[in-house]
C-alpha cells in the first residue's frame, strides 16, 4: 500500500491492494513497515448512527496524537483541520469520503484536528493512535464553526454534549507551533 499525498503536507490516503475471488476478498490493512516515523500503540473502536459528527478533537502537546484513520461499516466524510501555524494550510480544512467500500485509510499526523459525520444509517469507525488518551490535554474545536464553514453532508448533526460546548475556531489563536 503505498501512500498518496494531497494538498496538505503530511496529510496522506492508503489504498490498499485488494485480492479477490470466488470466496471474497483479502487486502493487507497495515504494516508498520508503511508507518516508519509513526509507532501505533492503541486502536480506538466509535459506532455511530446516521448524521453523528464526531470533533473536532486533538490533544496538545507532549501527548498529540497521529491517527490512522479507517472506515469498517458503513459511510463518514472524514474531515480535518490543519492547527499548525507556521503551515501554508494553516486553519484550512481537508475533507475525504472513508467507507467499508472503498477501504481508504487516512493518516492525519500531529497538528490537525480530526472529525467525521456518518452518512449511512450506521458506521464503525477504527483508528491507530500513536499516542495514549490524555484527558488533562483533550481538547477540540466546535465541529459548527461558522469561520470553518465544513459542510458536514448532513442534515441535522448529532453532536454530543461534549463537542457543543468546545469552542469556535479562532484564526489568530495558536494551537500548534
Amino acid at each position: 500500500m503505498q501512500p498518496k499525498p494531497t494538498d496538505f503536507k503530511g496529510i496522506f490516503l492508503y489504498e490498499p491492494r485488494l485480492l479477490t475471488d470466488a470466496r471474497g476478498s483479502f487486502f493487507e490493512s497495515f504494516r508498520s513497515e508503511w508507518f516508519n516515523s509513526s509507532r501505533f500503540i492503541q486502536d480506538n473502536e466509535a459506532t455511530s448512527v446516521k448524521g453523528v459528527v464526531r470533533g473536532l478533537h486533538y490533544q496538545r502537546a507532549p501527548f498529540a496524537q497521529t491517527k490512522l484513520i479507517r472506515v469498517l461499516q458503513g459511510e463518514v466524510l472524514d474531515v480535518i483541520v490543519d492547527l499548525r501555524l507556521s503551515s501554508e494550510t494553516f486553519g484550512k480544512v481537508f475533507s475525504v469520503r472513508l467507507s467499508a467500500a472503498n477501504k481508504l485509510q487516512l493518516l492525519v499526523p500531529k497538528g490537525f484536528a480530526h472529525g467525521y459525520a456518518t452518512l449511512s444509517d450506521t458506521a464503525t469507525v477504527l483508528y491507530k493512535v500513536d499516542q495514549y488518551y490524555n484527558p488533562s490535554h483533550d481538547t477540540g474545536i466546535h465541529p459548527l464553526s461558522s469561520s470553518l464553514g465544513i459542510d458536514w453532508g448532513v442534515s441535522a448533526p448529532i453532536l454530543s454534549e461534549k463537542d457543543t460546548q468546545l469552542a469556535e475556531f479562532d484564526p489568530s489563536k495558536t494551537y500548534f507551533k
